[in-house]
Protein backbone atom coordinates (compact mmCIF):
# COMPACT_ATOMS: atom_id res chain seq x y z
CA UNK A 1 0.00 0.00 0.00
CA UNK A 2 1.29 3.41 -0.56
CA UNK A 3 -0.59 6.45 -0.36
CA UNK A 4 -0.05 10.12 -1.04
CA UNK A 5 -1.85 13.13 0.46
CA UNK A 6 -0.29 16.51 -0.76
CA UNK A 7 -3.04 18.13 1.10
CA UNK A 8 -3.81 16.61 4.27
CA UNK A 9 -4.90 19.02 6.68
CA UNK A 10 -8.51 17.42 6.43
CA UNK A 11 -7.38 14.26 7.40
CA UNK A 12 -5.24 15.31 9.64
CA UNK A 13 -8.60 17.34 11.37
CA UNK A 14 -10.60 14.30 11.33
CA UNK A 15 -8.19 11.93 12.82
CA UNK A 16 -7.98 14.40 15.75
CA UNK A 17 -11.87 14.09 16.07
CA UNK A 18 -12.25 10.30 15.91
CA UNK A 19 -9.81 10.03 18.48
CA UNK A 20 -11.89 11.81 20.85
CA UNK A 21 -14.46 8.70 20.51
CA UNK A 22 -12.17 5.95 20.28
CA UNK A 23 -8.75 5.29 21.20
CA UNK A 24 -8.10 2.58 18.16
CA UNK A 25 -9.83 1.56 15.09
CA UNK A 26 -9.67 -0.26 12.04
CA UNK A 27 -8.53 1.17 9.07
CA UNK A 28 -9.62 0.37 5.70
CA UNK A 29 -8.05 0.51 2.27
CA UNK A 30 -9.84 -0.67 -0.83
CA UNK A 31 -9.66 0.61 -4.60
CA UNK A 32 -12.57 3.31 -3.67
CA UNK A 33 -10.76 4.97 -1.07
CA UNK A 34 -10.03 5.09 2.71
CA UNK A 35 -12.51 4.44 5.64
CA UNK A 36 -13.21 4.28 9.50
CA UNK A 37 -16.02 2.87 11.40
CA UNK A 38 -16.01 3.01 14.93
CA UNK A 39 -18.34 2.85 18.08
CA UNK A 40 -16.85 4.60 21.13
CA UNK A 41 -16.46 2.07 24.40
CA UNK A 42 -19.69 3.24 25.85
CA UNK A 43 -21.88 2.31 22.59
CA UNK A 44 -23.37 5.51 22.82
CA UNK A 45 -21.57 6.93 19.52
CA UNK A 46 -20.68 5.69 15.92
CA UNK A 47 -18.41 7.59 13.62
CA UNK A 48 -18.44 7.11 9.65
CA UNK A 49 -15.65 8.53 7.98
CA UNK A 50 -14.49 8.07 4.42
CA UNK A 51 -11.97 9.67 2.22
CA UNK A 52 -12.60 8.44 -1.77
CA UNK A 53 -9.24 7.40 -3.55
CA UNK A 54 -9.36 10.67 -6.05
CA UNK A 55 -8.52 12.99 -2.60
CA UNK A 56 -4.88 10.98 -3.36
CA UNK A 57 -2.29 12.38 -5.50
CA UNK A 58 -0.63 8.60 -5.70
CA UNK A 59 -3.60 5.84 -4.57
CA UNK A 60 -1.66 2.15 -5.05
CA UNK A 61 -3.63 -0.33 -2.89
CA UNK A 62 -5.06 -4.13 -2.99
CA UNK A 63 -7.87 -4.37 0.46
CA UNK A 64 -6.53 -3.53 3.42
CA UNK A 65 -7.63 -2.85 7.05
CA UNK A 66 -4.87 -2.02 9.33
CA UNK A 67 -5.54 -1.30 12.81
CA UNK A 68 -4.17 1.78 14.73
CA UNK A 69 -3.86 3.15 18.11
CA UNK A 70 -5.56 6.72 17.30
CA UNK A 71 -3.45 8.17 20.19
CA UNK A 72 -0.07 7.59 18.26
CA UNK A 73 -1.38 8.60 14.80
CA UNK A 74 -2.59 11.99 15.63
CA UNK A 75 0.65 12.56 17.79
CA UNK A 76 2.43 11.89 14.29
CA UNK A 77 -0.06 13.64 12.28
CA UNK A 78 0.59 16.70 14.16
CA UNK A 79 4.22 16.79 13.19
CA UNK A 80 2.63 17.88 9.35
CA UNK A 81 2.58 21.95 8.80
CA UNK A 82 1.08 24.08 6.42
CA UNK A 83 2.36 23.33 2.80
CA UNK A 84 3.42 19.34 4.42
CA UNK A 85 2.94 16.27 1.73
CA UNK A 86 1.98 12.77 3.46
CA UNK A 87 2.39 9.46 2.21
CA UNK A 88 1.48 6.60 4.03
CA UNK A 89 2.85 2.57 3.46
CA UNK A 90 2.54 -0.38 5.16
CA UNK A 91 5.90 -2.53 5.35
CA UNK A 92 5.77 -5.58 7.80
CA UNK A 93 3.67 -5.06 10.49
CA UNK A 94 4.21 -1.49 10.81
CA UNK A 95 2.29 2.05 8.71
CA UNK A 96 5.48 3.99 7.65
CA UNK A 97 4.39 7.57 7.72
CA UNK A 98 6.63 9.99 5.66
CA UNK A 99 5.99 14.29 6.42
CA UNK A 100 7.58 15.86 3.40
CA UNK A 101 8.16 19.79 3.96
CA UNK A 102 11.66 21.50 4.30
CA UNK A 103 12.91 17.74 4.98
CA UNK A 104 11.91 14.52 4.86
CA UNK A 105 10.76 13.07 8.20
CA UNK A 106 9.86 9.30 8.36
CA UNK A 107 8.17 7.70 11.72
CA UNK A 108 7.21 4.23 11.75
CA UNK A 109 3.38 3.03 13.75
CA UNK A 110 3.21 -0.69 14.84
CA UNK A 111 -0.12 -1.87 13.51
CA UNK A 112 -1.84 -3.52 15.94
CA UNK A 113 -4.33 -6.37 16.06
CA UNK A 114 -7.81 -5.11 17.27
CA UNK A 115 -10.56 -8.19 17.94
CA UNK A 116 -13.81 -6.01 16.92
CA UNK A 117 -15.94 -7.32 14.53
CA UNK A 118 -16.42 -4.86 11.34
CA UNK A 119 -19.01 -2.30 11.70
CA UNK A 120 -20.95 -0.79 9.26
CA UNK A 121 -23.62 1.87 9.37
CA UNK A 122 -26.79 1.09 10.97
CA UNK A 123 -30.72 1.42 8.98
CA UNK A 124 -32.40 4.34 10.31
CA UNK A 125 -35.23 6.15 9.40
CA UNK A 126 -36.03 9.57 10.33
CA UNK A 127 -39.12 11.71 10.56
CA UNK A 128 -37.24 14.93 11.18
CA UNK A 129 -34.36 16.30 8.86
CA UNK A 130 -32.62 19.46 8.93
CA UNK A 131 -30.03 20.85 6.80
CA UNK A 132 -28.29 23.88 8.18
CA UNK A 133 -25.40 26.09 8.16
CA UNK A 134 -23.03 24.30 10.14
CA UNK A 135 -21.54 27.42 12.18
CA UNK A 136 -25.27 28.38 13.58
CA UNK A 137 -25.63 24.81 14.82
CA UNK A 138 -22.30 24.94 16.53
CA UNK A 139 -23.07 28.11 18.45
CA UNK A 140 -26.49 26.47 19.49
CA UNK A 141 -24.94 23.63 20.93
CA UNK A 142 -22.33 25.79 22.47
CA UNK A 143 -25.14 27.83 24.08
CA UNK A 144 -26.58 24.42 25.52
CA UNK A 145 -23.00 23.77 27.16
CA UNK A 146 -23.34 26.06 29.70
CA UNK A 147 -26.46 25.68 30.91
CA UNK A 148 -27.15 21.47 31.44
CA UNK A 149 -25.42 17.98 30.21
CA UNK A 150 -27.99 17.26 27.69
CA UNK A 151 -29.88 19.04 25.00
CA UNK A 152 -33.26 18.27 22.93
CA UNK A 153 -33.70 18.87 19.06
CA UNK A 154 -37.54 19.25 18.38
CA UNK A 155 -39.63 20.21 15.47
CA UNK A 156 -42.85 22.22 15.71
CA UNK A 157 -44.76 24.30 13.49
CA UNK A 158 -42.33 24.47 10.49
CA UNK A 159 -39.53 25.56 13.12
CA UNK A 160 -36.08 23.77 14.04
CA UNK A 161 -35.84 24.45 17.93
CA UNK A 162 -32.56 23.21 19.97
CA UNK A 163 -33.07 23.88 23.89
CA UNK A 164 -31.26 23.11 26.77
CA UNK A 165 -33.26 23.33 30.71
CA UNK A 166 -31.68 22.96 34.16
CA UNK A 167 -32.19 25.60 36.68
CA UNK A 168 -31.34 27.91 34.10
CA UNK A 169 -32.56 27.28 30.08
CA UNK A 170 -31.85 28.28 26.46
CA UNK A 171 -33.33 27.76 23.21
CA UNK A 172 -32.06 28.42 19.57
CA UNK A 173 -35.16 28.73 17.27
CA UNK A 174 -34.86 28.02 13.23
CA UNK A 175 -36.93 29.30 10.36
CA UNK A 176 -37.25 27.72 6.83
CA UNK A 177 -35.49 30.80 6.00
CA UNK A 178 -32.19 29.65 8.56
CA UNK A 179 -32.21 26.08 7.73
CA UNK A 180 -34.26 23.73 5.56
CA UNK A 181 -36.59 21.93 7.52
CA UNK A 182 -38.06 17.88 6.30
CA UNK A 183 -40.83 17.01 8.64
CA UNK A 184 -44.06 17.97 10.81
CA UNK A 185 -43.02 17.12 14.83
CA UNK A 186 -40.35 15.13 16.66
CA UNK A 187 -38.42 15.67 19.72
CA UNK A 188 -35.28 13.64 21.28
CA UNK A 189 -32.92 14.66 23.53
CA UNK A 190 -28.64 13.70 23.75
CA UNK A 191 -25.45 14.11 25.39
CA UNK A 192 -23.60 17.12 25.53
CA UNK A 193 -20.57 15.16 26.25
CA UNK A 194 -20.68 13.88 22.68
CA UNK A 195 -22.47 16.69 20.96
CA UNK A 196 -19.25 19.10 21.67
CA UNK A 197 -17.09 16.48 20.35
CA UNK A 198 -19.02 16.20 16.99
CA UNK A 199 -19.48 19.99 16.10
CA UNK A 200 -15.43 20.08 15.67
CA UNK A 201 -16.74 18.84 12.48
CA UNK A 202 -18.77 22.08 11.65
CA UNK A 203 -15.45 23.84 11.03
CA UNK A 204 -15.07 21.34 7.83
CA UNK A 205 -17.81 21.79 5.85
CA UNK A 206 -20.41 24.71 5.56
CA UNK A 207 -23.50 22.81 6.07
CA UNK A 208 -24.32 20.42 8.17
CA UNK A 209 -27.77 17.41 7.87
CA UNK A 210 -29.36 16.71 11.64
CA UNK A 211 -31.62 13.39 11.10
CA UNK A 212 -34.18 12.59 14.20
CA UNK A 213 -36.99 11.43 15.11
CA UNK A 214 -38.92 10.81 18.68
CA UNK A 215 -36.56 9.22 21.21
CA UNK A 216 -34.89 7.76 18.44
CA UNK A 217 -30.74 8.07 17.42
CA UNK A 218 -29.32 11.51 15.90
CA UNK A 219 -27.16 11.14 12.88
CA UNK A 220 -25.13 13.92 11.70
CA UNK A 221 -23.93 14.27 8.08
CA UNK A 222 -21.36 16.83 7.21
CA UNK A 223 -20.34 16.30 3.67
CA UNK A 224 -17.20 18.22 2.39
CA UNK A 225 -16.03 18.22 -1.51
CA UNK A 226 -14.00 15.53 -0.95
CA UNK A 227 -14.96 13.60 2.27
CA UNK A 228 -18.05 12.38 4.26
CA UNK A 229 -18.42 12.43 8.30
CA UNK A 230 -21.30 10.69 9.65
CA UNK A 231 -22.26 10.55 13.88
CA UNK A 232 -24.77 8.36 15.32
CA UNK A 233 -25.62 8.95 18.57
CA UNK A 234 -28.20 7.39 20.86
CA UNK A 235 -31.05 8.87 22.47
CA UNK A 236 -31.46 10.06 26.41
CA UNK A 237 -34.22 8.56 27.14
CA UNK A 238 -35.95 10.31 30.38
CA UNK A 239 -39.16 10.19 32.33
CA UNK A 240 -39.14 13.70 32.98
CA UNK A 241 -37.39 17.01 31.87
Amino acid sequence: MLLKLDQPKTFIDIISIISELVTEVKIKVNKEGLSVIAIDPANVALVSFKLPASNFSAFEAEEEILGVSLDSLKSVLRRAGVGSNLILQTQDNTLKIEIHDKIKRVFNLALINIEQEEKTMPSLDFTCKIEMMGLDFLEAIEDCSVIADSCSFSVEEGKFIIEAKGLNSTNSKFSGDEAKIQGEKGKAKYSLEYMQKFIKACKLTDKIKINFSDDYPLKLEFKGDNFELDFVLAPRVETED
